[in-house]
């Protein structure tokens, strides 16, 4: 019988979307759905949703969720992917008709634990309303953590032989608010303690999904050993040391039908690993897109991020000064901390010839970047998976990258044998220049440099791989709730 399958999160593309949560969230449910699963998504229905012109059809069954001492109707709207994955959108105007998903310029929104609370609560009595009762349940990030919370205290009864499988994309955000607002959750008070959602005096609804679900998982391998250390666990190490023989790493897949530059829509000459010939005409695009007036020749570096410390903006601020003396031209793509922002304005203010930047969210330029680019750099502090460099590697860019979490597990350093890309691990600007001049010193020995390139587009990170993984995760967390499998055993695949 086939696996029935709920993922829930807080954005899923082409719905809804922030960043490469929703992207994981949208392909993935169509391989699944390839694979035999019968899937099912759940997500709230923001006001994007309809302004990307999708259409949902309402339900006739609304589900009154329990929310501190009142009753709030939601709203259940279906819709069904291109693929054929049918898409539940969760209705309630005055917590997602706004213009962002999470927060304003200025800050998260005041209710987010509302918002979230209700979605959470509101997609497991939808479930129940629609006589749904999946075999997994999917959840991710914070905004879904108080879901095994749920079921496995107020409907457990319900869920019995429900799993669930809680993924951390980035554990820097944990959903943290007053512990005078834990009656919202509507949990029972005896979870609120350090064994439960209870950290530091305060809710941690990333917390309630890591101690409540039957399986963790993280976005990468080496992302989900540095969680479990001080300096990358952010208070939760200790938490996740006592999962650790429930938490796996799964490294997220790349859509090759978007990211391919034998049939990028977005980019000027299409190009493979057989004939790069149309790789040159989109430098010289990219280099025209950015008023760039340098010679094609010398090596282009591409940066595609947002402006923040994660990324090692604090150290590419300091190198920078000396990256613009060596033979080369620097794009830079991205938006984020008003500092940083700032600080690359004038720093491509004074050097026009070597520096371009544009302050930007722009899916067609990052297409154009990808393409154009000569090398593609990634300094983060902490990168739980990273896609930009793997979808470099696709288009013949070669990235550079510093080695932590999923840069460490995607990219292997040029010196060996079977290299595709730049690798250093000192977080430092000294460490970051060095690589960089040993980057373009290869680019130099063109045929060592070509040979690169058709090594790093044969790379093959499709989804298929990475939800074959999250399938057999599935059935040993399903064993395991069932008691058909011990704790050690999970962990032997």
């Amino acid at each position: 019988m086939a696996m029935k399958v709920a993922i829930v999160s807080s954005e899923v593309a082409p719905f809804a979307k922030t960043g490469g949560l929703a992207d994981v969230t949208g392909t993935l449910s169509h391989v699944l759905r390839s694979m035999g699963c019968r899937v099912m998504v759940f997500l709230p229905y923001y006001r994007e949703v309809w302004q990307r012109g999708m259409e949902a059809e309402k339900l006739d069954v609304d589900v009154a969720v329990p929310m501190d001492r009142r009753t709030i109707t939601v709203g259940i709207y279906r819709c069904t992917t291109p693929a054929g994955v049918p898409v539940y959108l969760l209705k309630r105007d005055e917590y997602y008709d706004r213009t962002y998903l999470y927060a304003t310029p200025e800050g998260d929104y005041f209710d987010n634990l509302e918002r979230f609370t209700l979605f959470s609560r509101a997609v497991v009595e939808s479930l129940l309303a629609l006589k749904e009762i999946p075999d997994v349940i999917h959840c991710n990030d914070w905004q879904t953590g108080l879901i095994p919370a749920y079921t496995r205290s107020i409907y457990a009864a319900h869920f019995q032989d429900t799993a669930t499988v809680f993924t951390i994309h980035n554990i820097a955000y944990q959903g943290l608010f007053p512990a005078t607002l834990f009656d919202i959750t509507g949990l029972p008070h005896q979870m609120y303690n350090m064994e439960g959602i209870e950290f530091w005096g305060k809710i941690n609804l990333l917390k309630a999904g890591i101690v409540c679900s039957d399986v963790v998982t993280t976005v990468s391998e080496r992302y989900s050993k540095e969680i479990q250390t001080p300096e990358y666990g952010y208070g939760l190490e200790g938490v996740l040391k006592k999962r650790k023989d429930r938490l796996f790493g799964v490294l997220n897949g790349v859509d090759y039908s978007q990211w391919n530059p034998r049939t990028d829509r977005y980019i000027k000459a299409h190009y493979s690993e057989k004939d790069l010939s149309g790789k040159a005409l989109c430098k010289e695009d990219l280099l025209r897109e950015y008023s760039l007036d340098v010679d094609p020749s010398i090596p282009l570096i591409g940066i595609i991020s947002r402006f923040a410390e994660q990324k090692g903006f604090d150290i590419l601020s300091e190198a920078m000064e000396e990256l613009v003396k060596l033979r080369l031209a620097v794009v830079v793509l991205g938006t984020g901390e008003k500092r940083y922002q700032t600080l690359f304005r004038e720093l491509a203010r004074r050097y026009p010839g070597k520096l371009s930047v544009k302050i930007t969210f722009d899916e067609a330029l990052a297409h154009k970047l990808e393409a154009g680019c000569d090398f593609l750099l990634m300094p983060s502090r902490y990168e739980p998976c990273g896609l930009n460099q793997i979808y470099s590697l696709r288009y013949g860019t070669i990235p550079i990258v510093r080695a932590t979490g999923g840069l460490d597990d995607t990219i292997r350093d040029y010196s060996r044998k079977d290299g595709n890309g730049f690798k250093f691990s000192e977080y430092s600007p000294g460490a970051l220049v060095e690589k960089v001049k040993e980057a373009i010193g290869l680019y130099s020995n063109k045929k060592r440099w070509q040979a690169l390139q058709k090594r790093a587009m044969r790379e093959d990170f499709s989804w298929h791989r990475s939800a074959t993984k999250y399938l057999s995760i599935y059935r040993l967390a399903v064993n395991t709730k069932r008691g058909e499998i011990s704790s050690t055993e999970l962990h032997k695949d």
